[in-house]
């Protein structure tokens, strides 16, 4: 009983997708390279940042511990 409706629904859905799909602007080269070194710069900053609050709660731990 709904096939033609639901059938509807989706073709309508996927049309939606293209129109919208077409809308993106895609970064260039440049762009697209930048922000890569940009988001491993800075995993690399937040790691060692982690190691860092790491080591220190270590030390502090292993200290109370040993008194």
């Amino acid at each position: 009983m709904g096939d033609s409706a639901e059938k509807k629904a989706k073709s309508g859905f996927f049309k939606g997708v293209k129109s919208e799909f077409k809308k993106i602007i895609w970064p260039d080269r440049r762009a697209t390279i930048r922000q890569s070194i940009a988001v491993v710069v800075i995993s690399v900053v937040v790691g060692v940042l982690i190691a860092i609050l790491d080591y220190v709660a270590k030390f502090g731990v292993n200290f109370i511990t040993s008194i």
